[in-house]
């Protein structure tokens, strides 16, 4: 028995999923344009699929589960679960305009035309906030839409917004933010569910690693208690006694998000020595 797991077969998304398979430990065997692989040394099966079709194969069950953009899964897959967020492939859909036109709020967009790839996602934006507006599905780049005369706006995936910008457009409406997620077939086996639970695991402590690093120390032991207190940890720090009288070595994680704040406060403290080391993998 193995877990069938979709994930895009080209792009950004495509390296990103093969990588956190790698830093779970799981070795896929993939030869160039294989549109299926297997793994070596855990009970899984890989499909290489377009984006946009991964929703469908997970309805229909020809996949357990899948590494796919959440803007994806809200566009053609709103009645399809996921189970984790990832933590990478992260960006925006958003509304466009161009940017010699003023803007004041999303009514702005009533009777206008919308070129988009996410017409679900625009659809049901645009009737919470109470506005009717013509849309144009493209597939494809939309971003020239507006400068051909075909729509007044856009709506599109935002990364870094450079493609905005040499299109003369600007971003003016964010309408949700996305990450790449691990989704489940409504029609997962319950066989095939208890792999998803060790794969999970495994996930979860990659995941944890990329958001802490392990640190080291020396500190003076008149100064050990206020140090103490400004370190987080999965527990307590450890502590343990230098060769040189009066000093201990703390070992501690910290979450990234926070390092280098928490760093100038142990220097400002009286740690000295302080030494950075990456995390591989964090089991909670």
């Amino acid at each position: 028995m193995k877990i069938r797991i979709a994930i895009q077969k080209s792009g950004r998304l495509n390296e990103d999923s093969l990588k956190i398979l790698k830093d779970c430990g799981i070795s896929i065997d993939n030869g160039k344009d294989q549109l299926k692989a297997s793994a070596r040394n855990f009970p899984m099966e890989v499909f290489y699929l377009r984006n946009g079709d991964i929703p469908q194969y997970l309805r229909d069950g020809v996949v357990d589960i899948a590494i796919i953009g959440e803007n994806v899964l809200i566009e053609k897959g709103a009645d399809i679960e996921f189970v984790e967020k990832l933590g990478f492939s992260k960006c925006k859909v958003s509304l466009a305009i161009p940017k010699s036109v003023n803007y004041n709020s999303v009514k702005d967009f009533e009777g206008k035309r919308i070129a988009t790839s996410y017409p679900n996602t625009v659809r049901n934006y645009l009737e919470e906030n109470d506005v009717k507006a013509d849309l144009h599905v493209i597939s494809g780049s939309v971003e020239i839409a507006p400068n051909i005369g075909l729509a007044d706006a856009i709506c599109d995936i935002v990364s870094s917004g450079s493609t905005l910008f040499k299109n003369n457009l600007k971003e003016v409406e964010v309408m949700l933010k996305s990450e790449a997620v691990l989704a489940v077939s409504p029609k997962i086996s319950d066989e095939r569910k208890e792999i998803l639970t060790r794969m999970q695991f495994r996930i979860q402590s990659v995941l944890q690693a990329r958001q802490s690093k392990y640190v080291l120390m020396n500190a003076p032991n008149d100064k050990l208690d206020s140090i103490l207190k400004l370190l987080p940890g999965m527990r307590s720090p450890t502590v343990l006694p230098l060769a040189e009288a009066g000093w201990s070595s703390v070992h501690t994680v910290i979450n990234k998000d926070r390092f280098w704040e928490v760093i100038d406060e142990l220097k400002q403290s009286g740690a000295e020595g302080i030494l950075v080391c990456p995390i591989e993998k964090m089991v909670l």
